[in-house]
């Protein structure tokens, strides 16, 4: 099998990292790829979308599997151009990835199809968005579109909420777009993934991360700052409750209204007094989650993912370890209002059993330096949490570079009273 993964991040790694352990021992390819990518991924000239389909026909691809979201929505649209060329793609169509690519065409899809989720006014300039906060903190405020993770503010106070809403209006940090002004809601946050097939799905490891850069969930929002997963993580009533209420009605929802969906799809949910809710929807495995959960599936994922782009959910090719996986993220200098390149990265050498994702890095000689905000997430498991967040960080003191940040409550915070 020919399998070519769309992406460059620690996401990706994960993903074919995963891919390169599956029994048949796929021919493995990668766009646009990383260094640390094309030591298990033959990297692919193109110059954009349309010449990448063309590479993949060309070149016999079997299967194309999304890992950054941009792709499914940029132009025509990964899945759709695939599907025009006869490629099996593991990833939705266009219009389906609206659900990420619109939080206001995802809540308006929440709402029709009675899916609980918090309460949302979409407003168009600045006036608008403080007309409708009313001087009433706390409040939520999303950036329609897609903006790499960034476009979400948890505001707990009206300086927060004017500094969004000049990002968003004055500065246009994400390009034109409209705001959510969106209701506060508290409770644990879990991230949900769903491999869905049509009608079907099959839901993965569930999760939780970390987006503060700072311990205590302190500091600016991050992409994430590490994760953990296991089956373990929610009590199997409070997941029953998710699948019945949530997952099972999205899945219906897509069909009645024609929007075809093959690949992940990310639920991230609050676990309020009143019961879960959906925060978001993401077309694609998140990111650092994919890191964490990755290494708890065993099996096929490479013939699971192929049989699932040409509509066939099969279950049975995959098998979930019950222990717990934590993820640490490592991040440069800077990060998350800038990054710093070129700091020489040691220490990998010394990691022992820990997986090590590269995000963030580039070859500089005989050595890996930095290259971008995330830079690297470590990761290990065992069979219960704190053999997993002891092997974790104890891995992730090995490496090393100057300006490294990373949370040292990873795995730990949130879980005081488990």
């Amino acid at each position: 099998m020919r399998i070519l993964v769309v992406g460059k991040g620690g996401r990706e790694h994960a993903l074919l990292r995963a891919f390169s352990e599956s029994p048949d021992a796929p021919e493995l390819f990668c766009f646009p790829g990383s260094d640390a990518i094309f030591e298990i991924a033959r990297p692919v000239e193109a110059d954009g979308l349309e010449s990448l389909v063309a590479w993949m026909k060309a070149n016999a691809i079997d299967l194309c599997v999304a890992g950054e979201e941009s792709y499914l929505v940029k132009g025509e649209g990964l899945a759709n151009l695939c599907e025009e060329a006869g490629i099996p793609c593991w990833g939705p169509h266009k219009q389906s990835a609206q659900l990420e690519a619109s939080k206001e065409f995802a809540k308006g899809f929440m709402e029709r199809h009675s899916i609980p989720t918090g309460r949302a006014v979409a407003t168009a300039s600045l006036e608008e968005a403080r007309e409708v906060i009313g001087g009433q903190y706390p409040v939520v405020l999303k950036f329609d579109g897609l903006a790499a993770g960034k476009g979400v503010a948890v505001c707990l106070e009206e300086s927060q909420g004017e500094a969004f809403l000049d990002e968003v209006f004055v500065q246009q940090r994400f390009g034109e777009g409209r705001v959510l002004v969106e209701e506060f809601l508290t409770g644990p946050e879990v991230s949900i993934f769903a491999a869905v097939v049509d009608d079907g799905y099959l839901i993965f490891t569930p999760a939780r991360d970390y987006k503060r850069i700072g311990e205590g969930d302190a500091g600016d929002n991050t992409g994430g700052m590490g994760a953990v997963a296991s089956r373990r993580l929610i009590p199997s009533e409070t997941l029953e409750r998710i699948e019945r209420e949530i997952v099972a009605p999205t899945v219906a929802g897509l069909r009645s209204e024609g929007l075809p969906y093959r690949g992940f799809l990310y639920f991230g949910l609050m676990l309020t007094p009143d019961g879960p809710k959906v925060i978001e929807y993401n077309c694609r495995f998140g990111d650092p989650e994919c890191q964490a959960v990755m290494p708890l599936v065993t099996g096929d994922l490479a013939g699971f993912c192929r049989a699932g782009a040409e509509g066939e959910l099969r279950p049975e090719l995959l098998d979930f370890d019950e222990g717990w996986s934590v993820c640490v993220v490592l991040a440069s200098a800077g990060y998350p209002a800038s990054s710093r390149s070129g700091d020489r990265i040691a220490g990998l050498d010394q990691v022992g059993d820990a997986r090590v994702y590269h995000a963030g890095t580039r070859r500089s000689g005989e050595d890996w330096e930095t290259a971008g905000g995330r830079v690297l997430a470590v990761v290990a498991g065992g069979p219960e949490r704190k053999a997993a967040v002891d092997a974790a960080h104890a891995a992730t003191d090995r490496v090393r570079f100057d300006g490294m940040q990373r949370r040292r409550d990873i795995g730990i915070l949130h879980f005081e009273n488990a």
